[in-house]
């Protein structure tokens, strides 16, 4: 029911600074269900303050939507003392384990050769894993390389547009070093001169970060993001920094939007728009992205590229934008599965400049191989019910490991638990949102703006109900040791586990092919496990897989383009 307080606080979020047209509104509306356009009008009549239908529309159409999210919060019953928020920022198993350093150089060294690839597009579409042995070989320079990726970016930009800004110099500089240490004996491991794409909300020196909007186009941030400075000392070279949607939203940024290279009259799908389409395309070696809620999974499944959500609090969100402090995460997109785990390697642990980032160890390849006659993979009986067979499961037979049965937690508001984010970044762009700098927000102003009607109480009841997700969600898979395309992203994405998705066969349509993806999900700081499930799933399918006819999407593009 809304209250006097509710409304005045209504008012002031849009945007109406009349405090008698907020009294008079609040007398109307005091102890009713919702909010009418009749009370909007009797407030208008006594203030004398002039709303455009539309202004009407939208005060109402807000204010009462978010009333129904939070009944349907207020509607989950909680236990005063055993239900506490998760205001520690950290999962449930983020302060157990005794800890370890970051293992470095635990690579095995692989010399086998590999034949240099007769064109440029078959060099572009290597795996790292490839690509490394070529440079390490001298087959390749990563000057060379990083050229290479250069032209393919400024080529398929036009379709695509999936770059905000290349990073030419520093590319450059990062390339000869590289170079330069490999003839003087040192190696700095499998992303020794590998050129890689940052999604635009990494801070890089020198160079714009720019969120997707247009009020931060120029903006050049003086920090490197954790990430990237790991990077740096693995030896990569940062060609380019990547589109994505508006303040880590879809995919549609301030110069339009990006593309999905299987079909560019589709959009990416999004946050992590450009990571995706760039990686898919062939324009980098490995992207990094970001996930909230699915900005990592879901636009590598529209994409066809390998992606990987680790554990909330296993990479450092340092110098990269906040949506969402309690629930962002930084992973990595790749062509292969070896690569996701050779890059996490290279990114993960801990850092004094994020305290949510947990101590535990991660090393890839494992030290031991998996027993997959003793795995136990968890399946949601509806979705093996269902009237199309999931064929991955069926070839994940061929590894004879155990079919497990698991229902997932029911009965849970996952919808109006989203408000969590809305709330966190409302608190992240208020000064923007109160300047009225909201060009190009997306649909995120309306978001926030709401957002501003959340109390204390209903953020903590958020916050209680989540725990309370993340303790059944524990026991409901305590049982397997991974979940099998389980459609478990709301879930996993507010309790923090790790998830990773892969294209596992493409279903040609028309001159194109859509992929078809398997997603796994492990348990907390279990990469390892779902990595390693994945690489031997891989082995199982084709070696040979389509590439997206990047060429053919473009000489059509320009044929229009000339009849026009």
């Amino acid at each position: 029911m809304l209250t006097r307080r509710g409304i005045l606080k209504v008012v002031s979020a849009v945007g109406i600074s009349s405090t008698v047209f907020a009294r008079a509104l609040a007398q109307e509306g005091d102890g009713k269900a919702e909010l009418t356009r009749e009370m909007i009008a009797a407030a208008k009549w006594v203030s004398g303050i002039e709303l455009t239908e539309a202004e009407e529309e939208s005060l109402v159409r807000e204010v009462n939507n978010l009333q129904r999210q939070l009944k349907a919060l207020r509607g989950f019953k909680l236990d005063p003392q055993r239900d506490g928020p998760a205001l520690g920022l950290q999962t449930l198993a983020g302060s157990t384990g005794s800890g370890s350093p970051r293992i470095r150089g635990a690579w095995p060294l692989n010399n086998a050769a590999i034949a240099l690839p007769k064109t440029d597009e078959d060099i572009a579409f290597l795996s790292v894993t490839e690509l490394g042995k070529m440079i390490r070989s001298r087959q390749i320079s990563s000057v060379e390389l990083t050229k290479l990726y250069f032209e393919r970016l400024r080529r398929f930009q036009p379709l695509l547009n999936c770059t905000v800004n290349l990073t030419e110099d520093l590319a450059m500089q990062q390339a000869e070093r590289a170079d330069r240490e490999l003839a003087a004996g040192r190696y700095r491991g499998p992303l020794h001169g590998i050129p890689w794409g940052a999604k635009d909300l990494i801070s890089v020196p020198g160079y714009p970060t720019t969120w997707g909007i247009p009020i931060f186009k120029d903006r050049v941030l003086n920090e490197t993001a954790t990430v990237a400075q790991r990077l740096d000392e693995a030896g990569a070279v940062l060609v380019a920094k990547l589109s994505l949607g508006a303040i880590a939203m879809g995919d549609r940024w301030f110069n339009g939007t990006t593309k999905n290279p299987w079909n560019p009259a589709q959009g990416s799908s999004g946050s992590s728009a450009g990571s995706a389409a760039a990686t898919a395309a062939g324009l980098v070696g490995f992207a990094i992205g970001s996930e909230t809620l699915g900005s990592i999974l879901t636009p590598s499944t529209r994409c066809g590229s390998h992606g990987l959500r680790p554990t909330f609090g296993r990479v450092s969100r340092a110098g990269c934008m906040p949506l969402s402090w309690s629930m962002d995460k930084i992973g990595p997109l790749a062509r292969s599965v070896n690569d996701l785990g050779l890059v996490l390697a290279a990114i993960y642990g801990p850092d004094d400049k994020d305290p949510t980032v947990v101590d535990r160890p991660f090393r890839w390849p494992p030290l031991s191989p998996i027993d997959f006659r003793s795995l136990r993979v968890g399946v949601v009986p509806s979705r093996r019910d269902s009237s199309t067979p999931d064929s991955s499961l069926e070839i994940l037979r061929g590894l004879h490991c155990q079919i497990v049965e698991v229902e997932l937690p029911k009965g849970y508001p996952l919808m109006s638990l989203t408000k969590i984010i809305d709330a966190e970044g409302a608190a992240v762009f208020d000064d923007l949102l109160r300047a009225g700098q909201t060009e190009g927000w997306n649909t995120w102003t309306k978001s926030f703006q709401t957002a501003q009607f959340i109390t204390a109480v209903d953020y903590l009841r958020m916050q209680r109900i989540r725990r309370r997700l993340m303790i059944d969600f524990e026991e409901a898979i305590k049982d397997v040791d991974i979940l099998w395309n389980a459609n478990d992203l709301a879930y996993t994405n507010f309790t923090g586990h790790p998830s990773l998705v892969m294209p596992y066969q493409y279903r040609e349509v028309g001159e194109t092919f859509v992929p078809q993806v398997v997603v796994i999900t492990g348990k907390l700081f279990a990469e390892e496990m779902i990595l390693a499930v994945a690489e031997a799933f891989a082995r199982l399918l084709p070696s040979e897989r389509p590439r997206p006819p990047l060429e053919q999407f473009l000489a059509k593009a320009s044929s229009s383009s000339e009849q026009n």
